[in-house]
């Protein structure tokens, strides 16, 4: 039958084997070629797929030496544009899975936040075992004897080593490691001696002591920055084993040289630990170039500052034991919080990825930041009870107070958000406006402290539920 297509007949003995490619068909019967553009569109199949519009398919065909004249002799449209509209039309469309963004450098996942966490709050046991030895007869300003020297020297420590901080991990972003062991071997011997050399000139007659201690607090600070920048979370926990020792000593009375000694050992293990980590890294590579300015670290030291006023509140305002609870509950809230800024992050990535309209982003931001918050300041909250609860001598703490301590933990969490995406100095301002705030007149620092996390949720929400603050 005229123009139809018949299966040819199987080889025999009687009959030619087949030739691949060249098979004559039989008489009469309709010779048909394979479509030239059929077989451009399988070759060019996977990204004619993935393309949102024909020109993306024309620059390709372009990019590969398609002239108009081969297109017009070979396939017979007449130039790049019409051949990639054709082309275009015949694939169905189909986008890839985007591919997980890496994790960030400061990532570490829950149980290396948890780890954080703890050694953020193991040096409170260092306070408990010196507290006998730090003992005086006067105070000043309303406070026991040598609580000023401590608290100049810590608050010097902390602004200093959260610049320091900054400036090593940026090194370690540009992927320069030996530059960041640098930058921690020159600054964490200089933030030593200005928290020891602000202790001294704070301390008053007869509060020696207290002055010893806080040079010996302010070469641990230095000390645990650098193990804690550099990753070595587990050997500065092995370093503050010794602090054990304190445990006992809620209860029961200990020695004086007893005491000193596990001070003592503690301090010299987490010396030696940074000293051991520095000393590789600073030997190796050339020295970096190009590196961040000083002044960018400025504003985090400044944040360093605020938080760490806001957490001194938070433990001065209620007698020692409840105030010690409570600021041992903020520091153990630390590890969490850190876990659940990365959740956040990786929430509006996976957003960002998933969702098709700028308004159904801002919507799904909003509710992860709210569920986030929520859970930090649920994990506060319980830190708070079960430490009151273990604490001997803490009083459950009242309405007002809980509230005041969970308005300070939404401060230093979304403080922190904002520094994680860079906008570190409204968050340095606001904190130290409420520390200023709270330190001129006491009776408004809870006010002060609600302001500022009013201000903090109201610029997180302005920053960061926008799209392009979380593109890479």
């Amino acid at each position: 039958m005229s123009g139809s297509l018949r299966p040819s007949p199987p080889a025999g003995p009687d009959t030619l084997p087949a030739v691949p490619r060249r098979e004559r068909a039989p008489a009469g019967a309709a010779c048909l070629a394979p479509d030239p553009l059929d077989e451009l569109a399988e070759r060019l199949d996977g990204f004619v797929a993935a393309a949102v519009h024909p020109d993306e398919v024309a620059a390709l065909l372009e990019s590969d030496g398609m002239t108009d004249d081969h297109i017009r002799l070979t396939y017979g449209r007449a130039d790049s544009f019409a051949l990639a509209e054709d082309l275009y039309a015949r694939v169905e469309r189909r986008h890839p899975e985007p591919q997980a963004p890496p994790a960030p450098p400061w990532h570490t996942g829950l149980t290396g936040c948890l780890l954080r966490g703890l050694v953020f709050a193991l040096p409170g046991l260092a306070h408990v075992l010196a507290a006998p030895l730090l003992a005086g007869e006067h105070g000043r300003y309303g406070l026991p004897a040598g609580t000023v020297p401590l608290l100049a020297g810590a608050l010097t420590g902390w602004t200093w080593n959260q610049a320091l901080a900054h400036r090593a991990y940026t090194w370690l972003g540009l992927g320069d490691r030996p530059a960041a062991a640098r930058a921690l071997l020159t600054g964490a011997p200089a933030g030593a001696l200005a928290g020891t050399a602000v202790a001294l000139a704070a301390a008053a007659p007869g509060e020696a002591p207290a002055a010893v201690f806080a040079a010996g607090q302010s070469l641990y600070l230095a000390a645990a920055t650098v193990l804690l920048v550099l990753g070595r979370e587990r050997a500065l926990l092995h370093a503050l084993l010794p602090l054990a020792g304190a445990v006992p000593a809620l209860r029961w009375d200990l020695p004086g040289p007893l005491r000193a000694a596990l001070l003592i050992s503690s301090l010299t293990a987490a010396l030696t630990f940074a000293a051991l980590v520095l000393r590789p890294g600073a030997r190796r590579g050339a020295r970096g170039r190009g590196g961040p300015p000083l002044a960018a670290s400025l504003p985090y030291g400044l944040f360093g500052l605020g938080s760490g006023l806001l957490v001194l509140h938070a433990g001065l305002g209620d007698p020692p034991a409840g105030g010690a609870a409570a600021v041992l509950a903020l520091t153990l809230s630390m590890g969490p919080a850190e876990w659940l800024l990365h959740r956040f992050r990786g929430g509006s990535l996976h957003r960002l990825h998933t969702l098709g309209t700028a308004r159904a982003f801002r919507r799904a931001v909003t509710g992860v930041l709210a569920l986030c918050l929520g859970a930090y300041l649920a994990v506060l909250t319980a830190l708070t009870l079960a430490v009151t609860a273990l604490w001997p001598g803490a009083s459950w703490p009242a309405v007002p107070r809980l509230v005041t301590l969970l308005l300070i933990g939404a401060v230093l969490w979304l403080g922190l958000l904002l520094q994680a995406f860079g906008a570190v100095l409204g968050a340095a301002a606001v904190c130290l406006l409420a520390a200023a705030a709270a330190t001129a007149a006491p009776a408004a620092g809870p006010a002060a402290t609600g302001g500022a996390a009013a201000v903090l949720a109201a610029l997180t929400c302005a920053l960061l539920i926008r799209p392009t603050a979380h593109r890479p």
